[in-house]
């Protein structure tokens, strides 16, 4: 099928193309304001990136990368999300002999096997913030911060932060217990794939998408009530910042994330049915997880410009306007051309949209266009007007038409 896109991928162009500008413009002038370096990683990465430092239980790894063998026989994936891509260039690189903290942000395509849905494609976009060095809380109320500013200057007005913690390895191990005493008591109902996840990650239950288990683990033990003193006093720190800096959230302990690198702080941002738009949390173990050495702390996020522009359109934003065409230059012979095109040319220079006719259209025909694009003004070129040095331009808006010279063309779009 050459004319048909592969399921579950899209064409950009048009309003949708605008919106998706819109939105990775706000992204990086929030980022520079907050100092954060943008960082491009490759499309694909050795496999074993990804089941080291995604997991090897997650979905992801075990149903939905794009996984294939090279010519040289090496074991090759699409990148699934943001966050391991950029820890291996942050290692590779040695990002972390400098000072710290390091902060980078990616907008990225990211590559799912999964069945497509509004607002999740099997190729989707993801803007993602990762904040490496810092143990504080202070880095998680950073991106936290970051993400709200974002989601007001876009406009949505029914978003809601929630939090939770899932621990360390230490107080994990105590869960673990108490999560595999409850499903064994259950295990009868639970999907083919949540009991196969009771040996090798039990916490992963907790994130089943399936009814019945979703049902059977409404009464399950939470991380929050096994936390160890550091795990708890972080989160109360947390809670606390967030609490004097005024930032509305809810404490949620079915949230767990996806992912297994993820430890201590997880957060989600959700819209008023509780539908997520953007997940993050601290990964502390994750460096280490990856390179064997480093004990590097570390907190990101990341969330699918798809799912925000379906969040857009639910709650009826409107962004601003594509910018209008300012001025639409009209062509009377062939003889005009060079001297028309040679206008346009220099006021594009000054940063005016300029327009002109590239199809030998009558100037009827030109007009009609010039109308159709929303062009604010047009002028028509000809040898007459070349000679005389002016112009009639045409206010389209108001029908209004004025004399200018040729050269004055520029300070009357100023005005």
């Amino acid at each position: 099928m050459i004319t048909q896109r592969p399921k579950g991928t899209q064409d950009w162009y048009g309003s949708n193309m605008y919106k998706r500008t819109i939105i990775e413009e706000i992204a990086r002038k929030i980022c520079k304001a907050y100092h954060i370096k943008e960082i491009i990683t490759p499309v694909f990465e050795h496999t074993i990136l990804f089941q080291r430092g995604v997991g090897e239980t997650t979905d992801v790894v075990q149903k939905e990368m794009y996984t294939f063998m090279d010519k040289g026989n090496r074991s090759i994936t699409l990148k699934p999300e943001g966050t391991a891509g950029t820890v291996r260039a942050y290692l590779e690189n040695s990002l972390y002999a400098e000072s710290q903290p390091t902060k980078l942000f990616y907008i990225t395509p990211a590559f799912r096997y999964e069945n497509p849905q509004s607002g999740r494609l099997r190729q989707h976009h993801q803007f993602g913030v990762e904040f490496f060095g810092s143990a504080s809380p202070l880095a998680e109320v950073e991106l936290i911060t970051l993400l709200m500013e974002f989601m007001k200057e876009l406009g949505l007005k029914g978003v809601k932060l929630h939090i939770n913690s899932i621990g360390c390895k230490n107080c994990r191990k105590e869960y673990n217990k108490a999560l595999l005493e409850f499903l064994k008591r259950h295990e009868d109902k639970l999907c083919g794939t949540c009991k196969e996840r009771m040996e090798k990650n039990p916490l992963r239950i907790i994130d089943c998408k399936v009814d019945g288990c979703k049902e059977i683990v409404k009464d399950a033990p939470r991380t929050i009530e096994y936390l160890d003193e550091e795990c708890k006093d972080h989160f109360n720190d947390l809670q606390s910042l967030l609490n004097e800096l005024n930032i509305p959230f809810e404490v949620d302990t079915g949230i767990v994330r996806g992912l297994d690198y993820y430890t201590k702080t997880v957060f989600e941002f959700v819209n008023g049915e509780g539908f997520t738009l953007c997940g993050g949390g601290r990964y502390d173990n994750l460096i280490h997880e990856i390179d064997g050495k480093q004990d590097i702390p570390a907190v990101g996020f990341g969330f699918g410009i798809e799912r925000i522009i379906n969040e857009l359109e639910t709650e009826k934003v409107e962004l601003p306007k594509e910018p209008a065409v300012d001025l639409y230059v009209g062509i009377l012979g062939k003889e005009s051309k060079a001297a028309a095109y040679s206008l346009v040319r220099e006021l594009r220079k000054e940063g005016f949209i300029i327009e002109t006719d590239y199809m030998d259209r009558s100037v009827k025909a030109q007009m009609k266009y010039a109308n159709k694009i929303g062009a604010k003004h047009t002028v028509i070129i000809g040898a007459d007007e070349l000679a005389a040095k002016k112009v009639n331009i045409k206010d389209m808006d108001r029908g209004e038409q004025f004399e200018l010279s040729l050269d004055k063309i520029s300070d009357f779009l100023k005005r």
